[in-house]
């Protein structure tokens, strides 16, 4: 049996930007990104997020691709991140992400556990993702829909397939 409290949830989630931050169509959500990471922050469950020099994550690089925004953050568990991203101000910017960010067809988001303490990179939170998208849910990358418990998890063996990538 795991010691659930050995462990934490790590989540991402990268969106396609329909124009530059700095536009007109975009100003709402670069004004609602710091008092939604403020929201964050003090979250019960909160543990960590990936933030740059201005305290969000707009100017950390995605798979390469200009056009690609990143969101990495580790809760507690499950419930903690869930009851953040459903209410307040994050719910609000959620039901107008159509506005700012394009529809893909790929998967764009997925969680996975660390070790309680471990902070998790960029190229690990692209490894999860791509394999999430080659594999499906599995322990090692997996959804709020389709979660696993904590525990180790591995990587199944399968050659990801090279348009399972953002392309520019």
């Amino acid at each position: 049996m795991t010691d659930a409290a050995a462990f934490e949830l790590a989540q991402v989630n990268i969106a396609r930007l329909k124009a530059p931050l700095d536009s007109a169509q975009l100003k709402d959500f670069v004004d609602s990104l710091d008092p939604v990471n403020a929201d964050a922050d003090a979250a019960d469950g909160f543990v960590w997020r990936l933030q740059d020099d201005g305290g969000d994550a707009t100017e950390i690089a995605v798979f390469g691709d200009e056009w690609l925004i990143i969101n990495m953050s580790v809760w507690q568990d499950a419930d903690a991140l869930t009851a953040f991203m459903y209410r307040g101000r994050h719910r609000e910017m959620l039901a107008r992400r159509r506005e700012w960010f394009e529809r893909v067809q790929e998967a764009m988001a997925t969680l996975w556990w660390v070790p309680a303490g471990h902070r998790p990179t960029v190229a690990e939170a692209e490894a999860r993702l791509l394999h999430l998208r080659t594999n499906g849910p599995t322990p090692y990358a997996f959804t709020l829909r389709a979660s696993f418990p904590p525990g180790a998890a591995e990587p199944v063996a399968l050659d990801v397939p090279d348009d399972l990538g953002c392309p520019a």
